[in-house]
């Protein structure tokens, strides 16, 4: 079995790929005006409308209610990153802090109030956990 992606339930599509394109620096693929993918070189990121959810089961997924999962991202520089959304981001929720596993971390909510965080490993033992997953972004 392989992880291939998350997806993202959201009133406005549009306005939360925006988001992730600026974000990331990935375009993202639109399949439709209610669901679009940004890849990475590990994984993929789904955004897709409210009117998706009945196509799997009605009222399984409600949008802006997440209050448990952190959608993670590698980055070469998470100070940088921290620097290239500031100004852009209106919900940092915790600035550049190296955490106790290794990882320099930087979490932040995107529009629909969902937690993101982007990381860089800083010590031998993070980088060599990270080492051979792909390009950070």
């Amino acid at each position: 079995m392989n992880f291939v992606s998350i997806r993202i339930i959201t009133g406005d599509v549009a306005r939360l790929v925006a988001f992730y394109e600026r974000v990331t620096g990935v375009v993202a693929a639109w399949a439709n005006d209610d669901f679009a993918e940004l890849g990475t070189p590990t994984a993929t990121l789904a955004i897709a409308s409210t009117r998706t959810v009945p196509l799997f089961a009605p009222g399984s997924a409600r949008p802006a209610e997440n209050h448990s999962v952190i959608t993670e991202f590698l980055v070469d520089d998470v100070d940088g990153v921290h620097r290239n959304l500031t100004g852009f981001v209106t919900d940092f929720v915790a600035g550049p802090t190296t955490m106790p596993w290794g990882n320099r971390s930087l979490l932040l909510r995107d529009p629909d109030g969902n937690l993101v965080n982007f990381f860089t490993p800083v010590t031998e033992q993070a980088r060599k956990k990270f080492a051979g997953t792909g390009k950070p972004l």
